[in-house]
Formats: structure tokens, C-alpha cells, sequence
């Protein structure tokens, strides 16, 4: 579990029950190909001294893991500030990241990946993000943008600051909805 991070170790099980339930065979390719992985390279959990209880924590865990869309998450968020009081940081980061998540998976990124200069970002083979708008980016901001292969975008940023990184993450992410294809 903890090479693959709760939420994935979340995701695998509650597929693998309900494939037993539906009497198939549990399939780890099906998740595989369209689990998102994000990494930005900071702490991203709910501290024991935020939430003692694990019982409660694992549950909070798992809302967070299985949250549908934005409202979810913030509706989650609310009620971690009225229960437990403020988040820590690594809670505001945890929260963050599965919202960049979602907003990846809609565009077909499998994986992004985020550290203090710079990242990748890899596109799965069936992706909405616009080739001719990513390619005038890369004319554009060639000492900001390459391409890495055919299907990852390499970006140089200075992103030392874990609330830099996030908001700039956050902002390309935006930039390629707004350019996203159908």
C-alpha cells in the first residue's frame, strides 16, 4: 500500500469487489489505463495530529480518493475545517492534488508530475488537449516547454514554493481545458 499510495490501493479494491460482485475476474489493466497519477513532490496527507482517529482518517481518505468533482471536494473540505479545525498544509495539498487530478483525467493526462524546477506532464494515447495550441505554446516558449517523446510535455519552471507550484500547476492545467478539443 504504501508504494502505490492509499488512494490507488482505495480504488484497486473497491474495483476488484465490485467485478467479484458483477462475477468477473478483477482487472488491474482497466484501472491502470485510466488511474491519473499526480506527484508534485511535497506532503500530501492528513497528519495524525489533525485527525486521531485512523478509523476516521481512512474514511476521510477514501471520500477524498472517490470524490466525483470539485463540489465534492470542497464540500469535503468544509467539513474537515468544521470538525478538526484549520488544515495544515500537507491536508490543503492532499486536497489540491485531487482536484488537479480530476481536472487531468478529463483532459487524458496519465500522469503528472511536479518538482521544484519544473516537471512533465504525460498524455494518455486518447487526449482533449489541443495538438495545434500545444505546439504554439512550444514555438511560442521554448525555454519553458519541450516535448519529451510523443507523448510528454516537459515544462521548466522555478517552482520551489509548494504554494507556487500548486498555482502554476493549477493555472497550465486551466490553460488546457480553456484549449481542449472535444
Amino acid at each position: 500500500m504504501e508504494t502505490i499510495g492509499f488512494s490507488l490501493y482505495m480504488e484497486l479494491l473497491e474495483n476488484a469487489v465490485d467485478a467479484l460482485k458483477a462475477g468477473r475476474e478483477p482487472s488491474l489493466e482497466d484501472l491502470t489505463s485510466q488511474q491519473t497519477e499526480v506527484e508534485l513532490r511535497m506532503p500530501s496527507l492528513l497528519p495524525d495530529d489533525f485527525i486521531p482517529d485512523v478509523n476516521t482518517r481512512l474514511s476521510f481518505y477514501k471520500r477524498i480518493a472517490s470524490a466525483k468533482n470539485e463540489n465534492e471536494l470542497e464540500e469535503i473540505k468544509v467539513e474537515l475545517i468544521d470538525r478538526f479545525g484549520l488544515l495544515p498544509d500537507p491536508a490543503r495539498n492532499l486536497l489540491d492534488i485531487a482536484r488537479l487530478r480530476q481536472q487531468a483525467q478529463k483532459l487524458g493526462i496519465r500522469k503528472l508530475e511536479g518538482n521544484e524546477k519544473g516537471g512533465t506532464i504525460e498524455f494518455a494515447e486518447k487526449n482533449h488537449v489541443d495538438p495545434a495550441w500545444l505546439i504554439g505554446l512550444l514555438q511560442k516558449q521554448p525555454q519553458h516547454f519541450r516535448l519529451d517523446g510523443p507523448t510528454r510535455l516537459k515544462f521548466i519552471q522555478d517552482l520551489s514554493e509548494r504554494k507556487t507550484r500548486i498555482d502554476w500547476v493549477r493555472q497550465f492545467m486551466q490553460q488546457l481545458e480553456e484549449n481542449a478539443i472535444a
